[in-house]
Formats: structure tokens, sequence, C-alpha cells
């Protein structure tokens, strides 16, 4: 299962929201910094609003939803790439996610502290930015070290990687936001296998109060968005607290909560949403009497290789993915109204399965 990784300043709301998103309490939540010590992990159910529509047409015995794993990691400070706070430990949680979810502080209150006596969103936002950047430049120099005396020796593939590191080096000093996509494709393998913490993709989530569950008419909230349109990066509004007090509602409670306040989808609904796609996964279904289940695959992914996910002798055996699209599935509002009109097809090993494909796959052990 895929991991995101909750960072930011200690103390800005990490360990609560983890607790919201996973419903856990299992993650401290205190009023002072590093109350996170080893990083949290709790599964996270991805909303997804068609498993219900699905289900009232099958009417099946459960509903499964999808769901990717979160991981809330101890807060970082200045000097961590030297081993400042929980420095190393830190960086090292970070090397170990696929997405980074960086929180930031984007209200007042003076009975929270701040590790820097006020909250100022870029320069927290910095502060995490430049540790990691320093971070992944001593890793390149390590890696420039261990391959020296085979580029004194004049290997060939030491050289190429040599000068990739080089390449790398000039780019994290001038700070700017980059990919792997850069790299011609022979250099991209050395820089790959470096696990770099800053080409990880990243959502920055602006941590406001409870009555600023939009962000709206937030100056630190626009300064956050203004500085991830410029390095790439998508923003969510999420009150933290708002979220952990939801939970506590119970799932009932909550919607009623919503539904007076004229709230569709909360923050962490939003901010779910954005990693499942970050992470550029896609849902397919499986619907039948038994249960109606959601199944989560990267983008991209042929029919033998989604049908292994259910099961690997589903991909070992596979002939054929009997496919229908979800909202012509809704259209017909059945199976056999959907096959009558031609909609439901037969696909082979090459179909890539799309998001919301509802898939029956036909095997032979």
């Amino acid at each position: 299962m895929l991991q995101t990784g909750i960072v930011g300043l200690p103390n800005v709301g990490k360990s609560t929201l983890f607790n919201a998103l996973t419903a856990s309490g299992k993650a401290e939540a205190a009023n002072y910094p590093f109350c996170t010590i080893e990083p949290n992990r709790g599964i996270v159910i991805v909303p997804d609003e068609r498993l219900e529509t699905i289900a009232k047409i099958v009417k099946p015995g459960e509903i499964v939803p999808t769901a990717i794993e979160f991981c809330d990691i101890a807060g970082l400070v200045k000097g961590a790439s030297k081993g400042e706070g929980l420095g190393n430990r830190f960086l090292a949680n970070i090397r170990e996610v696929d997405a980074i979810i960086h929180i930031v502080r984007c209200f007042k209150n003076d009975n929270i502290v701040h590790v820097s006596e006020k909250p100022d969103p870029l320069s927290d936002i910095e502060t995490i930015n430049l540790e990691l950047a320093l971070a992944d430049l001593a890793t390149v120099e390590k890696r420039k070290d261990r391959i020296l005396k085979n580029v004194k020796a004049r290997e060939k593939e030491a050289i190429a990687e040599n000068r990739a590191l080089d390449k790398l080096a000039g780019i994290l000093n001038s700070g700017k936001p980059f990919s792997v996509d850069i790299f011609e494709k022979e250099e991209r393998t050395f820089v790959e296998n470096l696990h770099l913490l800053t080409v990880k993709p990243v959502i920055y989530v602006t941590n406001v109060s409870e009555d600023n569950i939009t962000g709206e008419d937030n100056p630190m909230v626009d300064m956050v968005r203004e500085y991830a349109k410029t390095h790439g990066a998508e923003v969510a509004v999420v009150s933290a607290q708002l979220e952990a007090e939801l939970v506590s509602l119970g799932r009932e409670g909550a919607k009623e909560y919503l539904q007076e306040s004229g709230i569709e989808d909360t923050g962490a609904e939003k901010m779910i949403k954005k990693v499942y796609e970050l992470l550029r996964l896609r849902t397919f279904f499986t619907a039948g009497e038994k249960e109606v289940k959601a199944w989560t695959i990267r983008a991209g992914t042929k029919a033998p290789q989604a049908a292994g996910v259910i099961h690997t002798d589903f991909e070992k055996g596979f002939i054929r993915a009997e496919i229908t699209g979800y909202q012509d599935f809704i259209n017909c509002g059945s199976y056999a109204a959907a096959r009558e009109k031609g909609l439901t097809r037969l696909e082979g090993k090459e179909y890539v399965v799309q998001d919301g494909d509802i898939a029956h796959f036909r095997f032979a052990v």
C-alpha cells in the first residue's frame, strides 16, 4: 500500500489531523514541540460517492472502499539535515513515503506554541524545504565520494553518473523545484536510485481555525497558494481541530453537522482526494450481490495487472475483462440493460483500465 507522510514544523497540527483522518486517536497531540517521536501509521479511507451509487443498484451485502496509508512524522526544525531536533530520524521517515502532505499553520493563537514564536507560512515552508534540499545534497556528495575511485579509473558508467550528480547538485543549490523528468534517460536511473526527498510529490495543507474553514480572507492562506502556484504544487485548506471534533461526533452526527453548516465535503476529504490524484492512482470497481468494492491501481495499469490486484491467480490466468463504464452502468440501471445496449464490452491484455470502470475478470487457473 502506498504511503503519504504528514510533515511540518513541530506543533502545527500534524498529529491532530492524523487522528482525524484515521479516527484513531493514537497520535499524541499536545501543545509542545516533538510530542511525536516515532511515526504513527494509519489506514485512511478514500471518499468515493460512486460506491454508494453503485450499491443502490446492486444492493450488495457489503460495501468496501479503497484506502491509502498515512504516516504522521515527527516535526522538523532548522538544522535537521545536520541532526538538530529529530533531524536524522525525521529525514529517514520521509524517504520511506511516496508523497508528502506539508502542513503549514495559517492561524494565530497565543495559547498554542509556535517554534518561531509566531506563524510565518513562507518562512515555515522554506525551513523544511531547505532542510530537505540540504539532506539531498549530502546524499549526492556521499554518492560522489563512493564512485570517485571508479571515476579516476575512467570507468564509463561512473563518469556518466558523476556528470549526472554534478548536474543534480547544481539544481539543488539553486533551490528551484524540479522533477527527474528534466534529466536525460541515461541520467534518470542514477538520480532515481538516490531516493531524493525533494522530488517527492507534495501537497501544501493550510491548517486554519474553525471559524475560517474555507481559508477566505486569510492572508496566510493566500501566501501559501501563491507559493504553491509558482512551485507547481497543490493546496488544500483544512481545519485540523474541526476535523477532530467531527470524528468525536460519530458518522451520523458529523453528517448532520455538515448539512446544517452547508458543507458538502470537509477539507480533509478534499485533501485525501488530492493525495490520491497526486499519487496518480485510479479506482476501478467490482460489483456483485456479495459486495461492491473499490480497488486502487496506478494510472496506465493494464487489465491483467488490475486483475492481479484482486488476486495473483486472476493475473496469471487472465483471459478477458468484462468492462462497463461507471456512468453507462448508472444510466442503464443494471448489468443486463448495459449488455443489451452494447455498453458492456470484452477487453484483452492491452486494455488500460480507466478510473470508474466496473470490471469482471475472466480467468483460468
